[in-house]
């Protein structure tokens, strides 16, 4: 096995309300033959009830009542389909303003974002927002989908007018790549099948351009970081010695033999043996499931995490963090929260909001640190315990946090360490 094998893309969408969002994931569903027959059933009932002629591509992703009624996305939705190259997960989230924090959810692990624009529309301020937001959680590779390219007659310029806006607006973003496809999700040109309307368009359909992003260098392979979820203790005959530390893989790459060093405590010592579900490895690489045994008898435990002797993490008690409120109760001065980063917990405040983000305008906002349900702002954060950290930038994985409130164990906060 290696790093290249890893065919999983996790991509999300995101776009105004009415873009065509759930209509393009049931296009892709529909067309690549993703979807059972019953479920196709199902939903030819139900747009027949609604009065449509044909089906309602929508309905394969809009799940809950509440959307099928209103014909809305409220809640994220996953969907998961598998073609000869590559297997996926869609996470498809919503595109109203006061649903920020669904498509935060949706978004942070994901490979690829897909932005849908009405070519009647171009860009408008919800583009520019989902577009920082991506840009915000480093997402590697944003695809801008032109919708509705059959209400403008599958014109050129209509094409090039909205690329023009975006390129415009996407160079403050941090995004590596960035792609342009017209489409009609309704009618299916560009999505699975190239369109014979538009010959003027030379790239690849959607399908094709998602089957074959390069996503392999998206993994970070420099840092070596192990978050210790549990230790192995079997007890049984075989393994009456055995002390396994078990967990996964966050970034980089361990080899047996490699010299490693126990975060925070410093004590070093080598690896003696890896294993995999299926037996004995001898590397091993993130995003891999795995139990490392050590050389040396050492005080592990829950929390710690190994890393290469000489590649370390920032030990840090304080840290910025942009970070995105997901709870319907505000935020509280001075309060207690648990903060966890990968497999460590650890009480802490946010002891200073340094800037709100203007959601509509993308400015900052300096004189404002009332912190509600669906702001992003950058806060100060202090810990009791230093916790092992590195950039959001450079490693999406030890490079995020997220908040618990005490009292009632609810995820209140995510956040990204600048």
């Amino acid at each position: 096995m290696s790093i290249k094998d890893n065919q999983l893309l996790r991509f999300t969408t995101a776009g105004s309300v009415d873009d065509g969002k759930s209509t393009l994931i049931g296009r892709l569903l529909y067309d690549s033959k993703s979807i059972f027959e019953d479920q196709i059933e199902a939903v030819e009932s139900t747009s027949k009830k609604k009065g449509h002629e044909g089906i309602d591509l929508a309905l394969f992703t809009d799940g809950l009542r509440d959307e099928r009624e209103q014909g809305i996305t409220i809640d994220v939705a996953y969907r998961y389909f598998t073609t000869p190259k590559r297997k996926f997960i869609i996470a498809d989230t919503p595109g109203h303003i006061q649903y920020t924090r669904n498509m935060v959810t949706g978004a942070s692990t994901a490979n690829a974002a897909i932005i849908l624009v009405d070519a009647r529309h171009g860009v408008i301020e919800q583009t520019k927002r989902h577009a920082f937001i991506a840009s915000l959680l480093q997402i590697p590779h944003l695809i801008v989908c032109i919708n509705k390219m059959d209400l403008v007659d599958f014109e050129e310029e209509a094409y090039n007018n909205v690329l023009s806006q975006f390129e415009d607006f996407s160079t403050k973003l941090f995004v590596k790549d960035v792609r342009f496809i017209p489409i009609s999700a309704l009618m299916g040109d560009n999505v699975v099948n190239r369109s014979e309307n538009m010959s003027w368009y030379q790239g690849a359909p959607l399908l094709h351009t998602l089957e074959t992003l390069h996503i392999s260098s998206d993994v970070n392979i420099v840092d070596s970081r192990f978050p210790v979820q549990t230790v192995l203790r079997p007890q049984r005959d075989e393994f009456i010695d055995y002390r396994g530390y078990a967990g996964r893989i966050a970034s980089g790459i361990f080899r047996i033999g490699d010299e490693i060093t126990v975060m925070p405590s410093g004590f070093t010592s080598k690896i003696k043996a890896i294993n995999g579900p299926n037996g004995e490895l001898e590397e091993v690489f993130a995003p891999m499931s795995v139990s490392m045994t050590l050389e040396d008898d050492i005080d592990v435990a829950r929390g710690d995490m190994l890393v290469r002797t000489k590649n370390k993490p920032e030990p840090s008690q304080e840290m910025e963090v942009m970070l995105c409120w997901l709870n319907s109760e505000s935020a509280k001065a001075r309060t207690k929260y648990t903060v966890r980063h990968t497999s460590n917990e650890q009480t802490g405040i946010i002891k200073e909001v340094v800037y709100k983000i203007d959601i509509n305008t993308l400015g900052r906002k300096f004189d404002d640190d009332d912190i509600a349900m669906n702001d992003i702002c950058k806060v100060k954060i202090r810990t009791v315990k230093p916790l092992m950290i590195d950039s959001y930038r450079e490693n999406r994985v030890t490079g995020s946090i997220i908040l618990i409130d005490q009292r009632t164990n609810e995820t209140v906060a995510a956040g990204m360490i600048v």
